[in-house]
């Protein structure tokens, strides 16, 4: 390649993506209080049944199942992780916020 000659994507250094934050990576993970978790209610492609949707939250396999654990305990009912989304059977919208709060986290109900 002659001097400057400009060529955006000629080396595979150009096609990584740059380290998130200070001292950060692709790893760090945002603060429980900071991320944007929204709990509701939904009953689309469960067969008519309602469940208890929480989204967004940003943690590892294992963290979601531990938090699943309490919801469930809180809430007196079933559920599961399904793609990083927490579902709880039935409508137990009110429980999941007040255990996400204990939690740690900033939950905000989402729909009607």
């Amino acid at each position: 390649m002659a001097k400057g000659s400009w060529q955006e994507f000629s080396r595979p250094e150009s096609l990584q993506r740059a380290p998130a934050g200070p001292g950060g990576g692709a790893n760090a993970a945002t603060p429980r209080g900071q991320q944007r978790v929204r709990v509701q209610r939904t009953k689309a492609g469960k067969g008519g049944k309602l469940v208890t949707a929480i989204t967004g939250l940003e943690a590892p396999e294992a963290e979601l199942k531990a938090l699943l654990k309490q919801l469930k305990a809180a809430a007196g009912t079933g559920g599961t992780v399904k793609d990083g989304v927490i579902e709880l059977q039935g409508d137990q919208v009110a429980p999941a916020l007040a255990a996400l709060e204990k939690a740690g986290y900033r939950p905000k109900q989402a729909g009607g």
